[in-house]
């Protein structure tokens, strides 16, 4: 049965980095960071608009976990009748004592709002360095599995044109940075395949046409970070669109990209039409720090989801979704961020 809903951003749910899984029981599942300590809790709905509190699906800081705080950017996969959530935490394994020690781990349930529980008392794999932001890709051309995640900034000085006007300037003696990589893994979750391969990193030249917008943390004497960060891949025809958020996520700078390629694993090219998504307070609206997002497909029609704030949440981050396109030419526009009510046709 066809039905329309009419939906109103923000979603009411005070979500950063939020995932909605379309589950095979026909319901929506909302999953992101915060609303409970050490671990994540989820919101479920049959029609977008409506949603019920489930609770806490996943608790960590356990003695038996290798997870210690910092509990971040869940997103939970449906495959063969199992639910797999995966997320970043801190690891307490840190024996050089490091103040950011984020890795991924990965926990399963038989039910979309748990309990669900770790595969194993380790993070899937140790880079030698802080990651967070674990997405995945099942690409049915090969049957293979991707991971793409964000190495972080932490302890990751980078030189860069901006990095010698910053330091010019007097500001910072040192920009760090986040790239993006992506992985083969195996089926069952347990380990990765080869090496990592960078794919994505901010703009080294002031010239780049991505280097204003990406930069912004930068040039507004914000912070000493450039990221490049909350990667989400789709496929339309035989090109690959990852997603990914650029500045400090915290401020109001926080925006959305993309880039392109014919291969899971790169070489991807950024767009030149970005940002596709980001605040529009300079041009009369109310909504800042748009980013970390992924992408819904309900039924053909694709919804970008992100979280950003307004002039009326203030700082709490809140779920937002926008309708989003991909033309008939390959560009990736999201109409947002509204404000206003919108229509979703549900089947």
């Amino acid at each position: 049965m066809e039905e329309t809903v009419t939906v109103q951003n923000p979603l009411p749910v005070a979500f950063g980095d939020p995932f909605i899984l379309k589950a095979s029981d026909g319901k929506f599942y909302l999953y992101g960071t915060g609303g409970v300590a050490d671990g994540f809790k989820a919101y479920s709905s049959e029609d977008l608009k409506e949603w019920k509190d489930e609770g806490v699906i996943y608790q960590g800081a356990t003695d038996d976990s290798w997870t210690v705080d910092c509990f971040w950017a869940p997103e939970v996969y449906e495959r063969n009748g199992k639910y797999y959530l995966w997320f970043s935490a801190n690891w307490k394994h840190n024996p050089t004592h490091e103040e950011e020690n984020f890795r991924i781990g990965v926990a399963v349930s038989d039910s979309p709002v748990g309990p669900f529980k770790e595969m194993d008392d380790k993070p899937l794999f140790d880079p030698g360095y802080p990651v967070i932001d674990a997405n995945l890709y099942f690409d049915d051309d090969n049957g293979k599995v991707y991971l793409y995640y964000s190495r972080c900034c932490y302890k990751h000085p980078v030189e860069s044109e901006i990095a010698d006007w910053a330091r010019a300037k007097g500001w910072y003696e040192d920009i760090e940075e986040s790239w993006i990589y992506g992985v083969e893994i195996t089926p069952d979750f347990r380990q990765i395949i080869g090496e990592p391969v960078l794919l994505l990193r901010p703009p080294v030249k002031m010239d780049d046409v991505q280097a204003e917008w990406e930069s912004r943390s930068v040039t507004s004497h914000e912070v000493n970070r450039r990221w490049t960060e909350g990667s989400y891949l789709i496929k339309e025809g035989d090109t690959y669109y990852m997603l990914y958020s650029a500045n400090f996520f915290g401020g109001a700078n926080y925006a959305v990209g993309y880039a392109t390629s014919k291969n899971p694993l790169g070489p991807f090219v950024k767009a030149a039409n970005n940002p596709v998504l980001e605040k529009n307070v300079e041009k009369g609206g109310k909504v800042t720090g748009t980013g970390h997002n992924m992408v819904l497909d309900i039924d053909g029609e694709l919804y970008c989801v992100y979280h950003a704030r307004t002039t009326d949440t203030g700082h709490d981050r809140v779920v937002f979704m926008d309708r989003m396109e991909i033309t008939k030419e390959g560009i990736l526009k999201v109409d947002g961020p509204t404000v206003e009510p919108f229509q979703v046709t549900l089947k």
